[in-house]
């Protein structure tokens, strides 16, 4: 007994051991990506000055989701606390203590929110670039001007900390978004926006900040990576909860939040109150590209 005891106990020390080491790795392979410098020569993009543009651009910053994001003025705040995770502050886009917006130049600006990297050449952690590349120069050079036009603001958010289990997870499966410089070809020609209209054209180009949530293929199911506290983002293709669904509907739900059949949508999980913003025309543009993807089953990402 105290043989079989023993050996028992070797075994379990040496699994112990083999799980403490594979924890290490996951540290260091991770911090090897976080910590790698990306050298990318940015497009000179126009920023622009006056009234109109900035007040365009704050348009884009509330329906893109920056707002949401990083806080109605720009300030960063809290957006993930979880042992799985780790805790995700987003940052201080203002020029007030802490904040990037005093020392990023507009070239900082675009390689941050069009290639996910700082300005030192890293990974930026959690910015969901790959929404935002696709962003024409006049819709980009528009939203900087609107950060640089907002208020200073103080407020020095921590360090992202990243927990082992994400870690894990992220280099597993690599269906974890973390570092959108990675999810990026940068050295692709740069996507051809298109003209602004109800068409299905622009509609992809506007719904393109929806994929973070829903995925590639709009078709939903849970984030990976995110704690499943809440529900499941909805499948928005054709063969998903839209069906039956009219383009009135459609509108009127980002709206006011309030679906065809009369449920309540959840702010804090499905941010009607942000896209609603957009104009009547934006919201026809993403419906008409919507009933345009093929049917999928949710969670087919």
């Amino acid at each position: 007994m105290k043989k079989i005891l023993k050996w028992l106990g070797i075994v379990l020390a040496a699994l112990v051991g083999l799980i403490a080491l594979a924890l290490i790795a996951f540290y260091a392979i991770t911090e090897s990506h976080i910590n790698k410098t990306y050298d990318i020569q940015v497009e000179t993009v126009t920023i622009p000055t006056d009234a109109p543009s900035i007040k365009y651009g704050e348009h884009l910053a509330t329906i893109r989701s920056c707002r949401d994001c990083h806080g109605p003025d720009l300030a960063g705040r809290l957006l993930i606390e979880d042992p799985m995770v780790g805790r995700i502050d987003s940052a201080n886009l203002s020029s007030g203590k802490g904040g990037v917006g005093g020392t990023y130049t507009d070239a900082d600006f675009v390689r941050a929110i069009r290639n996910g990297v700082g300005s030192d050449g890293k990974p930026l952690v959690a910015m969901p670039a790959y929404e935002f590349y696709p962003l024409s120069d006049a819709d980009l050079g528009a939203i900087i001007a609107y950060v640089r036009s907002v208020p200073p603001v103080d407020n020095e958010r921590p360090p992202i900390k990243m927990a082992l289990p994400i870690r894990a997870i992220y280099l597993l499966t690599g269906d974890v978004p973390l570092l959108s410089a990675e999810m990026i070809d940068h050295e692709a020609p740069r996507p051809v926006a298109p003209e602004a209209g109800v068409t299905v054209e622009y509609g992809q180009y506007m719904a393109s900040t929806c994929t973070g949530c829903h995925g590639k293929g709009l078709s939903g199911g849970y984030i990976p990576g995110v704690p499943p506290e809440g529900p499941a983002p909805l499948n928005l293709t054709p063969g998903g909860e839209l069906i039956g669904w009219s383009e009135a509907g459609f509108v009127n739900t980002l709206h006011t939040g309030v679906t065809p059949s009369g449920h309540q949508l959840d702010n804090e999980y499905m941010p009607w109150k942000v896209l609603g913003q957009m104009t009547d025309d934006e919201l026809k543009a993403v419906w008409l590209y919507l009933q345009s993807l093929p049917p999928k089953e949710q969670g087919n990402r």
